[in-house]
């Protein structure tokens, strides 16, 4: 579902293409509903060891993301603090692990590459990235740990299914058309310096 409301875009699981199809490259929005972390580790267990997610990711969102997670006497969990990892590390992996999950949204820091992009328009996904150095602000959108999977490859690689409300502002980083924000600021940026290197060149002339 998606709502807009006071200026923002809230979209909220189950996704649908519906729902991410009018977003476009630097566009934010915030997410609500089921968030499950998956990174390095996860990626290579369901790609290359060919094991099912443990939980059902279809329709839902990815967060490339090692949180700390407090686990209290009662047993249930207690988030301290969640923040993006690097998410060209999952390039390798991410259009293989799109097409298996039907995840919808991922989230992590910085761009991811053409391999991507590709799976992102022929799955109809959306990856985005979330503030980094911000791990605080986004623990406080997480309203509830609801469990973890895969606790033993550790903390920061174990799959932790969160319950979030406005999880964000998250900026479109490739949308389900492919277009590729990161790349489209290199083409500009290139473009820029190059008629600012001829305008140079002629006044010194």
């Amino acid at each position: 579902m998606t709502e807009h409301r006071d200026g923002r875009i809230i979209i909220t699981t189950p996704i649908t293409d519906e729902d991410i199809k009018g977003l476009r490259t630097g566009d934010t929005f915030y997410l609500s509903g089921e968030l499950m972390t998956g990174r390095d580790d996860v990626h290579e267990r369901v790609v290359e060891e060919g094991m099912a997610f443990p939980v059902d990711l279809n329709a839902k969102a990815l967060f490339h993301a090692g949180p700390i997670i407090k686990t209290k006497e009662n047993g249930t969990y207690e988030i301290i603090s969640i923040g993006p990892t690097t998410s060209m590390r999952m390039e390798r992996f991410e259009s293989a692990f799109i097409e298996k999950t039907g995840v919808k949204i991922i989230i992590g820091k910085g761009g991811m590459g053409a391999d991507t992009a590709a799976a992102c328009r022929m799955h109809k996904t959306i990856c985005s990235a979330a503030p980094a150095g911000c791990s605080l602000v986004c623990a406080k959108c997480v309203e509830e740990v609801e469990g973890a999977s895969w606790t033993e490859l550790g903390m920061p690689e174990a799959v932790w299914h969160l319950k979030v409300k406005e999880f964000g502002p998250l900026i479109v980083t490739i949308d389900s058309e492919g277009r590729n924000y990161f790349e489209e600021l290199k083409s500009d940026y290139k473009l820029r310096s190059e008629e600012q290197k001829l305008r140079l060149i002629k006044e010194l002339k």
